[in-house]
């Protein structure tokens, strides 16, 4: 069993040969993504509130520091915002969906993992919901809606199909998107994937060039989705290949950086236990706040860089990278 530690590590180190990879096919373009939303009222400043989900983490350790909203600075192309709320979401505001998708493109070995995945659901807290789909087709066949009983949502899970071809994760992530109602409560996912993309991504797969990866990108920011993914191999000779896998864990490290969410591979095989993956997604999902700050407005709504830091001793913030702000009219 690996730390989390060394797989942070080897994830690092993968990110670096993705990268080298890029250099190496003469993919340079990187296109701008985007994040969040909010329609509330211009104050008297001419600034908008916009809101956010934040998640705390300990740069060493697992114990968690409190963090105070005077610890929290926000800024948007490098002024500063005033920070108007920090509210940790527990107790009344822990509510959360959670929807799990999984590739039916993945490999049969999927099914060593279905146990692990069962458990992590039955370990969620009563305030969370949870949705379960797979895959196909750019689409998401939806085998359990949104619940909050555990063993409903756990018995939905099953095998990948896997006799179905290559087409968009992201395509399948913006479909599922695109059809979830409006919530108060948090809104995130879990993707179990390759991250090959045929279609947008071409024969080499690059991110840097992705259509639908941008296109999914722009729509969770917008709405306020953070996306987790763990790496699990496709099925095939178009699952394997060095330079195309390395590329398509970039693709999928990119959604989750853009969305505040975080992604989890080792290497390019399947992982033999999801468990310290799972755990760290729960750890995320118990530790997030609704930040609040004041944005200057544009002339119309737009999706527009924000970064969250803190200065507070070991302490990491992980939000989205950008926010959508309205013009409050």
């Amino acid at each position: 069993m690996y730390s989390l530690k060394t797989i942070k590590y080897i994830r690092n180190y993968s990110l670096t040969l993705a990268h080298i990879s890029v250099l190496l096919l003469g993919l340079f373009a990187q296109p701008t993504f985007a994040s969040d939303d909010n329609k509330d009222n211009k104050n008297s400043s001419g600034n908008v509130p916009v809101r956010m989900v934040v998640t705390v983490k300990p740069r060493h350790g697992e114990q968690v520091p409190a963090v105070g909203v005077h610890d929290v600075k926000v800024y948007q192309r490098d002024q500063q915002n005033v920070v108007t709320n920090w509210i940790p979401l527990q107790g009344n505001r822990a509510g959360l969906q959670l929807f799990i998708l999984i590739d039916d493109t993945s490999r049969t070995s999927l099914g060593l993992q279905l146990n692990n995945l069962a458990k992590f659901i039955e370990e969620q807290p009563a305030s969370t919901s949870i949705g379960v789909g797979y895959m196909r087709n750019g689409t998401v066949v939806v085998v359990q809606n949104l619940t909050t009983d555990r063993a409903a949502a756990a018995k939905s899970l099953r095998l990948p199909l896997g006799g179905v071809g290559y087409t968009s994760p992201y395509l399948s992530l913006s479909d599922l998107m695109k059809r979830w109602p409006v919530s108060q409560d948090r809104r995130e996912v879990l993707m179990i994937t390759s991250g090959i993309d045929p279609l947008g991504g071409g024969a080499s797969n690059d991110p840097f060039t992705n259509p639908y990866l941008q296109q999914a990108v722009d729509r969770a920011q917008m709405g306020g989705f953070i996306v987790y993914s763990i790496y699990m191999p496709g099925r095939g000779l178009a699952g394997r290949g060095f330079f195309r896998t390395n590329l398509a864990q970039t693709g999928l490290d990119i959604l989750a950086q853009k969305t505040g969410g975080e992604t989890y591979y080792l290497g390019l095989g399947s992982p033999v236990d999801i468990t310290p993956y799972l755990r760290s997604v729960s750890f995320s999902l118990r530790n997030q706040y609704e930040l609040t700050f004041l944005a200057k407005s544009g002339k119309k709504p737009a999706l527009q860089p924000v970064k969250v830091k803190t200065e507070a001793p070991n302490i990491g913030l992980i939000a989205a990278q950008d926010s959508y702000v309205g013009t409050g009219m």
